[in-house]
């Protein structure tokens, strides 16, 4: 899963400085900067671009700069392409631009477009202009103030007609420290407003379910926690809490990964049956008898011997299941991490950790 967080000047370099390092570490290839916010007074709008520009590009980091007309005057250029002068190479083209304006800026940059206004005719549009569409990506707004973003529905409504064009799409999650002048979080999504820590990453989760290419922080930074979760979701392992019965703690700290063809019942670990390193309780563990008719969501279990070739795998229930004889209770998902549950499906990785 690709990531991507925000830099804005008005924040102070030392202050980016540090955000970079921590998204460097997470894992983030992609950031995100405005060159045309009102409020962002008395700031050498031409000296931070250039800083910005060479903290990403020492990171490995893209930064994507969003224009308009107004971004001219506070550059101090006459023509956007003078822009890549900078070293920029992505341009997210916000309004006041045409068809042909695109088209031509495409041939020397990398076009993001806004996909949350984005029309059909404007498509039709660069493609009568000549437009080469491997140069186009789709990035949605965020929104600051409340109740104006849009529904995850909506999101997964425009991504899907976007994807069968073959565009990359982008969307935003809020952060943690907001963005002024409102302060009230810088989401895609409205549901998302005011969400922190883990419910925050699970909101990420959510835009990749809704077809999002790369998922964005949209305000200034986030907790340590959210950054490493950042770093799980770039890994494609997502760390899940566990307590598992002592014969059964050979299944902490491994890469496992969703069966592909994801059960809508259970979690089943395709890399389970494969361990030739685990103990007797592995899988050759016996039939053990009990009197539990069913289990709660979160439960981990293990096929035993009963259950021939599918003896020794991990699986964990969604929701409430009756217990099949041929499986054996290995422990439970903690509380607090069983909201990542419904996120697990379709080969996407965890680890279960202590």
């Amino acid at each position: 899963m690709n990531t991507g967080f925000s830099l804005y000047c008005a924040n102070g370099y030392e202050t980016n400085v540090t955000v970079v390092a921590k998204a460097k570490a997470a894992g983030c290839r992609y950031a995100f900067t405005s060159l045309h916010i009102p409020e962002e007074e008395g700031i050498d709008y031409r000296a931070e671009t250039v800083r910005l520009l060479k903290l990403c590009k020492d990171a490995g980091i893209d930064l994507i700069a969003d224009i308009s007309p107004v971004t001219l005057g506070k550059l101090g250029i006459t023509d956007f392409t003078c822009l890549k002068e900078f070293g920029i190479t992505y341009v997210r083209l916000d309004f006041g631009f045409s068809a042909k304006e695109t088209v031509t800026l495409s041939k020397r940059f990398h076009i993001v477009f806004n996909a949350s206004t984005i029309l059909h005719k404007d498509i039709i549009a660069w493609q009568a202009a000549g437009a080469d569409f491997t140069r186009f990506t789709a990035c949605h707004n965020f929104y600051p103030k409340r109740f104006s973003a849009l529904s995850l529905e909506r999101v997964a409504t425009i991504n899907e007609r976007l994807k069968t064009q073959g565009f990359q799409t982008i969307a935003f999650v809020p952060g943690e420290t907001y963005r002024g002048p409102l302060h009230e979080g810088l989401p895609t999504v409205e549901s998302h407003r005011g969400d922190t820590g883990d419910k925050l990453v699970c909101d990420m989760l959510a835009l990749y379910d809704a077809a999002a290419d790369v998922v964005m922080i949209g305000d200034s930074d986030v907790s340590h926690e959210v950054w490493n979760r950042i770093r799980q979701l770039g890994e494609n392992c997502l760390e899940i809490r566990a307590k598992l019965s002592p014969e059964y703690e050979y299944l902490y700290d491994r890469d496992q990964h969703d069966r592909p063809d994801s059960s809508e019942y259970f979690i089943r670990s395709q890399e389970s049956r494969l361990w030739k390193d685990a103990p007797v309780y592995g899988p050759t563990v016996k039939p053990v008898e009990s009197t539990v008719e069913s289990v709660p969501a979160g439960t981990v279990l293990v096929s035993n011997s009963a259950y021939g070739r599918y003896a020794g795998e991990l699986s964990i229930a969604r929701t409430e299941r009756p217990l099949d004889a041929r499986d054996t209770v290995a422990g439970h998902v903690v509380a607090a991490d069983m909201e990542f549950l419904p996120y697990l499906h379709s080969g996407r990785g965890f680890k279960l950790i202590r």
